[in-house]
């Protein structure tokens, strides 16, 4: 019997943690489904989906420093858009899903609407329709004095046209209706699936073989403050510790080429670009600093090492910071703001956490098996569009 087909959208566009949840749900998912994923960011080599997984590359886009969507491609951009929607709708209509999930969309990803408005209008007037899901991480971006009304607006375009929302985050840390409040009341049922991972691997520390602490910076599309404050504290830690900085694969040229040149000249210093094995190195490690994203925060609660996150916070990106609360209050992990990053700070914060051990935190690391049930269920029950499920 074959498979009923799944139709998973993503967009990476600032760093890598939508798109390596994505890559993780969607290998949950070929268990029970043929999956097809529209990916809209730039390729990362040394990052790929299961094989089982058949991947669409849309026209890629990516966010500038300021945020704004670009393209590198020789079109321009709203050529690249129109190409992006077109192939959207062949691949619906090739594929003719019974679930679509979106991620993240109508709750972040407005920019991207001109291309999945259409996307679910089609997918809402299909005969049969398919089970239209979006898919959500443990805690949204706040929107300041405008939160209610982007809210409400999210919740418009939700009651329209979702039929359930997963929110991959274990409710015992960080519930949806935290981080989302609209004026009207939300009418689609929200699953909490527990947190999505690569793979269910091995937890806990691994006995480090030497004194390492491992400098990440997600994406690297912002990380550069982080990782050259870090090479600037080194000769205040001792001579015996060694850093071994992973830049991230979006980390500007420019950027990249002056890490390089200080690196080169500290001794006890490692330089990666790129490390697809961040997680096991993480385990090997004496210590991490990081931002705070949403693989990174689970990488080393996985990992059960001393851990020092420095949120990316600019404008109103507040995710990380709340998100680095919310483990800082639990004693999983300590904080130093951006605003108080500076060579000397950061010395002294890694001295502190070499001497520290967090503390163990129980959390349900399930969510891609889970969302994999859970839609599997759905389809398998038979139930049409737009029919309430049991919400958790």
């Amino acid at each position: 019997m074959s498979r009923p087909g799944l139709f998973l959208y993503c967009q990476h566009s600032l760093g890598l943690g939508h798109v390596v949840r994505s890559f993780a749900l969607a290998a949950a998912l070929t268990e029970r489904f043929r999956v097809v994923l529209a990916c809209g960011g730039e390729p990362v080599d040394g990052l790929s989906a299961h094989d089982d997984v058949e991947v669409v590359q849309l026209p890629p886009l990516r966010a500038s420093t300021d945020g704004a969507l670009v393209s590198r491609g020789p079109e321009g951009l709203g050529a690249v858009r129109r190409r992006r929607r077109r192939l959207l709708l062949e691949t619906f209509r090739a594929l003719r899903p019974a679930v679509v999930v979106v991620e993240l969309f109508p709750f972040g990803r407005r920019r991207l609407a001109d291309e999945l408005v259409p996307l679910l209008e089609e997918a809402r007037s299909a005969t049969p329709g398919p089970v239209l899901v979006s898919s959500v991480r443990d805690i949204l971006v706040g929107r300041g004095p405008d939160q209610q009304a982007h809210d409400t607006i999210s919740c418009v375009l939700a009651n329209r046209y979702l039929d359930a929302i997963l929110v991959h985050s274990d409710p015992r840390f960080a519930r949806f209706q935290e981080s989302f409040a609209p004026g009207i009341p939300l009418r689609v049922p929200v699953r909490h699936t527990g947190f999505v991972v690569p793979e269910a691997g091995e937890r806990g520390p691994a006995r480090p073989q030497e004194d390492r602490v491992l400098v990440s910076a997600g994406g690297g599309l912002v990380g550069a403050p982080l990782l050259r404050a870090a090479l600037e504290a080194r000769p205040l830690l001792p001579p015996e510790l060694r850093l071994e900085l992973v830049a991230g694969p979006f980390l500007p040229e420019g950027d990249w080429s002056e890490l390089r040149r200080k690196a080169e000249r500290l001794p006890g210093v490692e330089l990666h670009r790129f490390a697809p094995d961040l997680g096991e190195r993480l385990r090997s490690a004496s210590a991490s600093v990081s931002q705070c994203g949403y693989n990174t925060a689970l990488d080393l609660l996985r990992a059960r090492i001393p851990a020092l996150v420095v949120p990316f916070a600019e404008g109103r990106e507040d995710e990380q910071t709340r998100r680095a609360a919310r483990l800082e209050r639990l004693g999983a992990l300590r904080v130093l703001p951006s605003e108080r990053l500076e060579p000397a700070a950061l010395a002294r914060e890694i001295r502190a956490l070499l001497d520290s051990t967090p503390r163990t935190i129980d959390l349900d690391f399930g969510g891609a098996p889970a969302s994999t049930a859970f839609l599997a269920g759905l389809v398998g029950d038979g139930l049409p569009a737009g029919v309430a499920v049991t919400a958790r």
